[in-house]
């Protein structure tokens, strides 16, 4: 499924402001790791990202504006097809990204509005 650019901004707003950063052009994705505006879809940048199924399409998910995020591409790439918890492999250090791979899970609020969303049981 493609992306408008709807779509781009509506999981660029759901990444995470940091105090000092203009908001329109960096962000922190759900991981923790550094997102540039700009870099949208650059997979050869450190700042690179891309939108993120939080449930995943191949399991029936959409994208139905709850279920979209904007992750790192390298974060976005290890997660691939998993729910609700999944691997991540980057996140910030100060001014810049570094590897840091973990298990993250997403929260149990967007699980339940998603549970209802795609009758997940």
């Amino acid at each position: 499924m493609g992306f408008t650019e709807q779509d781009k901004k509506i999981a660029w707003e759901k990444a995470r402001e940091v105090k000092g950063y203009p908001p329109d052009m960096f962000r922190k994705d759900a991981c923790g790791a550094w997102i540039a505006w700009s870099k949208y879809g650059q997979r050869d940048n450190d700042y690179g990202w891309e939108i993120d199924h939080i449930y995943p399409e191949s399991r029936g998910g959409d994208n139905h504006p709850d279920n979209l995020r904007a992750l790192h591409y390298l974060n976005n790439i290890s997660k691939d097809n998993d729910y609700p918890s999944y691997m991540a492999v980057i996140k910030a250090e100060g001014d810049e990204n570094v590897r840091n791979e973990r298990s993250l899970s997403v929260n149990k609020k967007m699980q339940e509005r998603l549970s209802q969303l795609y009758n997940i049981k």
